[in-house]
């Protein structure tokens, strides 16, 4: 005699004592899983095989219902191993951004509205890129404080097609040395269609820290100053100038002297070696 629903008190769902059985039977870590953990291959196949095992024998699943549920699951499962290893991919990249930013301590560069840091009264030279066609009709140079007030403005007048380097001595109009700190430089461009528009100038720093941002997917570049600079901005980077020690000390000169007049010679002349060697040979000629 079949047990039935009606000699027990069953769970929602379950209508016979054997079909319950059938459920106690089942693994019990699909119940273990968070909900919202995500489902892998193997929680995949014991519900579609478990779907197969108790679907109404009179109307079964179709072959095309059955292959397209396979299908989607293995384009899910290669879509999200993709993802992850695009993710490594990613984070590959920025740890290879990062040791290429480390590279850059201690260089200068020059970025497009840059910060101009005046330190011992030296001057300051910046980039300005003008139109590459037709150049500018007036040039003028505004150098502000950090207060935002004026404290120089020079005129270069006419300036041809191309980058045109301008310079600040440091001083302010009245020709007073002004104390070290970060200036801002600005240019007024005149064009000769009659537009005024105003100019970034690119203004070297060096590099002391370098530091990631996710925000921006950029290295963001820490200037003596201590100002800020994405390494998208930067137009030039400058690395330290290798001096050679003999030409730079005070016996450069004689030095380079003596090795051109070694240098003749050996044009000239015949060394020892090659003139004994030219003997040797004509003896054994002889």
């Amino acid at each position: 005699m079949a047990i039935t629903a009606a000699d027990f008190e069953l769970p929602g769902g379950i209508e016979s004592y054997e079909q319950f059985k059938k459920a106690q039977k089942a693994p019990k870590f699909i119940e273990e899983r968070d909900v919202n953990d995500e489902m892998g291959q193997k929680e995949f196949l014991l519900l579609f095989t478990t779907q197969l095992q108790n679907q109404n024998p009179l109307d079964p699943m179709k072959n095309e219902e059955f292959v397209a549920q396979l299908a989607q699951f293995s384009q899910l499962e290669a879509t999200t191993s993709m993802s992850e290893s695009l993710n490594g991919l990613v984070g590959s990249l920025q740890k290879e951004r990062m040791l290429t930013g480390a590279s850059l301590i201690g260089k200068k560069v020059q970025a497009p509205g840059g910060p101009a840091l005046l330190e011992g009264g030296r001057p300051i030279s910046g980039v300005l890129e003008l139109d590459k066609n037709a150049g500018a009709e007036s040039v003028a140079l505004s150098v502000y404080d950090e207060t935002g007030k004026l404290i120089r403005h020079i005129d270069y007048g006419r300036r041809p097609p191309g980058d045109f380097t301008v310079s600040w001595d440091g001083k302010n109009n009245e020709g007073i040395l002004m104390p070290d700190g970060n200036y801002g430089l600005v240019a007024a461009v005149r064009g000769y269609d009659g537009s005024n528009i105003q100019l970034p100038i690119s203004t070297p720093s060096r590099i002391t820290s370098v530091t990631y941002s996710p925000e921006f997917d950029d290295l963001i570049l820490e200037v003596a100053n201590g100002a800020t600079i994405n390494l998208s901005q930067v137009k030039r980077i400058d690395g330290d100038v290798f001096v050679n020690p003999v030409v730079q000390s005070t016996r450069g000169p004689a030095i380079l002297d003596l090795l051109k007049d070694r240098t003749e010679i050996n044009t000239g002349n015949k060394s020892q070696s090659e003139t004994e060697a030219d003997e040797e040979n004509q003896n054994l000629n002889e």
